[in-house]
């Protein structure tokens, strides 16, 4: 009898190649990542995002996978990015009588927070003697990963690298924001998701509402604020400082 069992090298060497490996490794590892987290009680430092990105490296890795050939799967979940930034309207929606009051507070909060996360990338960026393609990159950090790609092609710059440092920013911003606000005594809810969703755009927005609704509210406005003003403003800024 002929046996027809292939070798599990050959079955792991198919799996690889097909997109839908890359789907379900994305979607398993953020699962798990999450159950993780709940598992610890929601504690900050096991963020499901930062789990799942640390098991995709590793497992990517070991199969010599390129990252191409990864993405070719994970570009569904990347598409929907845009749906989800703009479905935080609805909180948006519902919070805006809270705004009542808040407003100027709130938008200037977030336009000094965000200059000043932009400057200190770039200076920080520089004086490491970082090249100018990262240096660019570190504009657009500080919005939402599908807005910050959308600026760093109006830019001229790596839409790719800024998602990395927008991921990266969104990822440290959600795990040392709690820590950050109690050593400051800052205990309003608003006040906290204000500057996450300014600090840690998306990633910030799903910790905020993890641990508060009011949180997650002006953590979603605050985010869609800055968005919009860096998305019209960061463009032409970033011309007149290049002329």
């Amino acid at each position: 009898m002929t046996n027809n069992r292939l070798p599990i090298s050959e079955i792991w060497v198919y799996l690889s190649g097909d997109p839908l490996f890359a789907l379900v490794l994305t979607l398993a590892t953020y699962q798990l990542g999450y159950m993780i987290y709940v598992k610890v009680n929601r504690h900050p430092v096991f963020s499901p995002v930062a789990i799942s990105v640390l098991l995709i490296t590793c497992i990517i890795s070991l199969m010599n996978m390129p990252y191409q050939k990864y993405f070719e799967g994970a570009q569904f979940v990347h598409f929907l990015l845009g749906t989800a930034t703009v479905a935080l309207a609805v909180p948006i929606y519902r919070g805006f009588n809270d705004l009542k009051g808040k407003l100027f507070p709130i938008t200037l909060a977030l336009t000094i927070g965000s200059a000043v996360s932009i400057f200190v990338g770039v200076v920080i960026a520089k004086s490491m003697g970082a090249g100018s393609t990262i240096v660019g990159s570190m504009y657009a950090k500080s919005v939402t990963a599908p807005i910050a790609m959308g600026i760093a092609e109006r830019i001229h710059v790596s839409p790719t690298l800024t998602a990395v440092f927008t991921v990266i920013t969104g990822m440290l911003g959600s795990i040392l924001a709690p820590y950050i606000f109690n050593a400051l005594n800052i205990k309003h809810w608003w006040m906290r998701g204000t500057a996450i969703g300014v600090g840690a755009h998306g990633l910030g927005i799903t910790r905020a509402f993890s641990v508060n609704d009011e949180a997650g509210t002006y953590a979603s406005m605050a985010m869609g604020l800055n968005g919009v003003l860096s998305a019209v403003l960061l463009p032409f800024i970033i011309g007149y400082i290049r002329t």
